[in-house]
């Protein structure tokens, strides 16, 4: 295995050169990700004639070009084709104009199925379809942990069962769940898969099929892009689902479910993170991937491998200190759970933690992180709720000592 080169990959990411952003410890990537020079450059050329993209004149065509790129590379994060592939202005926006989508197919009595694991994103909008006769049903976590069991979604899957809202890993106990066993569990009652990414994505290369869902979503702003939303969702589903767009973008698949004009520098900016995982890739190997989607496997391998490294140290300390609650898996294990962990603590309030590690210049959080609900399960108060420490691939292993000085210390 090729070890990633931490000092070229913090090369490519403007922050870390700037005289403010660089004496921070940023470890609050599951709230948003630094971007790399490729993206930056994409918006800033963008903005330097932007107009209207799609007519024959100079500057649109270059305009054009700019998201038809991003348009086309984009969707082997999801190993996905370019028809199955959304831009939106925002995961949260993508789950809502979705719901409303779907529930054009339900009759009264059926059953949506979500989790008090997800952030609110993926609860909120299902759960107000309840106001329409349909029926929704809670998959609850375990109280203590924060994890879900797939034995307990079993006893909730009936014949009625339309969706099941579910998330790949929680942005709080951060444990991957098994989207392919509930998927299996789903499908045979002939319903749908719907699968929040948002903390998954930034990690480990997605691939739909294998997952077997019908439905991903992700934010690129957690994956070192602009603040777009992106969703895949299957052909035979688009086929099916009530238009959302102008009418006459019905026939146009990956126009079906954006009622919104869309962000046409953005949309181009996620370009840039391709082309960021392009110099990762050329830097580390020696031959050029086969395809866009080998490019992300391979790119992911390295950035997990080190994130590894990152994670091990603070995974031991969190789970052996006496007092401390770590939410989700102990493991430290990233084929387990994503490099997210939050904590808290018998001994102090999760705001004097957070304030200690404010201090020393420790970017993080506390509270709910907007999985409010998950929060109250575990009998927590929601407005201090946990301290998060959350890395990624451009973090070292300094960053996260940093961390842990001060965490040894107040805890």
């Amino acid at each position: 295995m090729t070890t990633l080169d931490v000092a070229f990959v913090r090369a490519q990411f403007p922050a870390f050169s700037d005289p403010a952003a660089s004496r921070w410890a940023h470890l609050e990537n599951a709230g948003g990700s630094y971007v790399p020079s490729q993206v930056t450059k994409v918006l800033s050329d963008f903005f330097v004639a932007k107009t209207q993209p799609y007519w024959d004149f100079g500057p649109s065509i270059t305009a054009s070009n700019a998201m038809d790129l991003a348009k086309a590379r984009l969707p082997a994060t999801f190993n996905a084709s370019a028809d199955e592939t959304h831009f939106g202005p925002s995961t949260t926006q993508n789950t809502y104009v979705l719901a409303h989508a779907l529930r054009a197919g339900m009759t009264p009595g059926s059953e949506v199925i979500v989790t008090n694991q997800d952030h609110e994103a993926n609860i909120g909008a299902w759960r107000r379809l309840s106001a329409t006769g349909v029926t929704v049903k809670e998959w609850k976590v375990d109280p203590l942990t924060g994890m879900l069991a797939i034995e307990d979604l079993a006893e909730l899957v009936t014949d009625r069962t339309a969706i099941l809202a579910m998330t790949h890993a929680s942005n709080i106990a951060a444990t991957r769940n098994d989207v392919a066993a509930a998927a299996q569990l789903v499908h045979d009652v002939g319903g749908l898969v719907v699968v929040d990414g948002v903390s998954h994505a930034p990690h480990q290369a997605v691939d739909v099929n294998e997952l077997g869902c019908d439905i991903y979503l992700y934010s690129a702003y957690k994956t070192f892009g602009p603040h777009v939303g992106m969703m895949y969702v299957n052909k035979h589903v688009l086929a099916e689902v009530a238009n959302q767009g102008h009418y006459f973008n019905n026939d146009t698949l990956n126009s079906r479910l954006v009622p919104a004009g869309p962000n046409h520098a953005e949309i181009a900016a996620c370009a840039g993170i391709m082309a960021y995982y392009d110099a990762v890739h050329a830097h580390h190997f020696a031959q050029s991937p086969a395809d866009d989607a080998a490019l992300v496997r391979d790119v992911f391998g390295l950035f997990a491998a080190h994130e590894q490294e990152l994670m091990t140290p603070l995974a031991a300390f969190l789970s052996s200190r006496d007092g401390v609650h770590l939410v989700g898996s102990p493991s430290a294990a990233h084929a387990d759970r994503e490099p997210t962990f939050a904590f808290s603590s018998e001994r102090i309030t999760s705001r004097e933690v957070y304030e200690a590690l404010i201090e020393a210049q420790v970017s993080c959080g506390h509270g709910h992180f907007y999985a409010h609900r998950l929060i109250q399960a575990l009998a927590l108060d929601p407005d201090d709720g946990v301290v998060r420490l959350s890395m990624v691939h451009y973090n070292t292993a300094e960053e996260v000592a940093r961390a842990l000085t001060v965490l040894d210390r107040v805890l």
